[in-house]
């Protein structure tokens, strides 16, 4: 997501009726990832509209009407089952990845590679490493000759053996070289025992390089959402199983799953347990009976169940595989709500 219109832009669409793609254009976005739904939406939200149809699933080369959000939760009924659930124990088909995940799929793959030609003097590389921090950096003639690699180590050992101090004998001269479409997985030994992998294309043209430090990133991007959101979960758990009521807990709970267990809940029943503004006016009252019950006098309830309610949304397109990271705006609410948590308990 590249932008956020103004109030003023927003207010001026409210009535309005607008292509979708123009929607997405004001967001400054052409695709509906999950990422660019979750922040329309919110946004919109923030601003009391909403869409109709919904912009997310109606046809991409469709017109929507921007309208207050109270018109569209005034057209939706609440089924008397509470099977609305928005959550489900199992994945939806399609959500795993298609295939394999693959060394290409990573940014530094396709993101160039800085090297030096092969006539080169051996400080022309070590300064380049020095200047960018790189642990190493390729020696290439033209986008295809590949000659070596020099490394720190490798320069350690020409001086090391009294050898002349020359580009060629400062090189490593079998690095490892894989295609993008190779399995990721399997390039973590050579990885971890190189530190590096040369990725080539099909044409014979290096396209990236990566490192130790690109799984790092790439680990800490997609894999870190899932343990804080765990750790939220585990942490609203304790806190709502000891304040709550089993009755209670039992009111949002669905059909034949009414165990008035906490555990047995997902973020979508956390959200009907606080929120004194739902749509079912029944749950408003132990909502606030809830919300009493756990203490947090100094909190605010409003921005903590907005808050919680966003973490239910990522939560959700996390656990769908969503293949982009998420932004750095996501994240940023997540280590903020968590560690919100970690005061209250």
């Amino acid at each position: 997501m590249t932008q956020t219109p103004s109030e003023e832009q927003l207010r001026a669409l409210k009535g309005e009726k607008i292509p979708v793609k123009d929607l997405l254009a004001l967001f400054g976005t052409r695709v509906r990832s999950d990422q660019a739904v979750l922040f329309i939406t919110e946004t919109l939200k923030d601003a009391g509209l909403s869409t109709v149809p919904y912009f997310a699933n109606c046809n991409g080369r469709a017109d929507v009407h921007i309208v207050p959000i109270e018109t569209v939760a005034a057209s939706e009924e609440e089924p008397d089952d509470q099977e609305e659930e928005e959550e489900t124990d199992g994945l939806t088909p399609g959500a795993l990845p298609p295939h394999s995940f693959r060394i290409g799929d990573l940014p530094a793959a396709s993101g160039g590679v800085d090297c030096v030609p092969s006539n080169a003097q051996v400080t022309t590389a070590t300064y380049l490493m020095r200047t960018k921090n790189y642990s190493q950096v390729p020696v290439i003639d033209g986008r295809t000759t590949l000659h070596g690699v020099v490394t720190w180590s490798s320069v350690a050992k020409m001086y090391e053996t009294n050898r002349a101090i020359t580009l060629a004998n400062a090189l490593v001269d079998d690095p490892p070289i894989a295609g993008p479409r190779q399995d990721f997985f399997s390039l973590l030994p050579i990885i971890c025992e190189y530190g590096y992998v040369l990725v080539r294309d099909n044409s014979g043209q290096f396209t990236g390089i990566v490192t130790g430090a690109d799984i790092t990133e790439r680990f800490d991007a997609t894999a870190w959402p899932f343990f804080v959101v765990g750790e939220i979960e585990f942490r609203l758990r304790k806190c709502l199983g000891a304040a709550l009521e089993p009755d209670n807990i039992r009111a949002v709970q669905r059909k034949g799953k009414k165990t008035g267990q906490i555990t047995d809940l997902m973020f979508n029943g956390y959200v009907k347990l606080l929120d004194g503004h739902q749509q079912d006016p029944a749950l408003c009252p132990l909502a606030d009976q809830n919300w009493q019950a756990l203490g947090w006098t100094g909190v605010d309830r409003t921005q903590f169940v907005h808050q919680l309610d966003r973490v239910r949304a990522v939560r959700n397109m996390i656990a769908h595989f969503d293949p982009e990271p998420l932004s750095k705006r996501l994240s940023d609410e997540l280590r903020q709500f968590v560690g919100l948590l970690r005061q209250l308990t």
